[in-house]
């Protein structure tokens, strides 16, 4: 299993010192710039679900492209 994590850069060093004393637990730093792509999808991953659950509207095609 993965799991994403985020916490504070206050905070890291201490969680990342205890995951690394975990023999069966692998510990892999991203660069932000990968953290930050795997945030904008989980978030639109997220929208989808909640236009295809009637929650959220969808967005007229042309109004999309005209704020490209």
């Amino acid at each position: 299993m993965k799991v994403l994590i985020d916490i504070p850069d206050a905070k890291a060093p201490y969680l990342l010192e205890v995951l690394n004393h975990i023999s069966y637990v692998k510990v892999r730093m991203l660069a932000d710039s990968k953290a930050k792509l795997m945030s904008e999808v989980r978030e639109a991953v997220e929208e989808m679900q909640l236009i295809r659950a009637g929650k959220k509207k969808v967005r007229n095609v042309e109004d999309f492209l005209n704020e490209l």
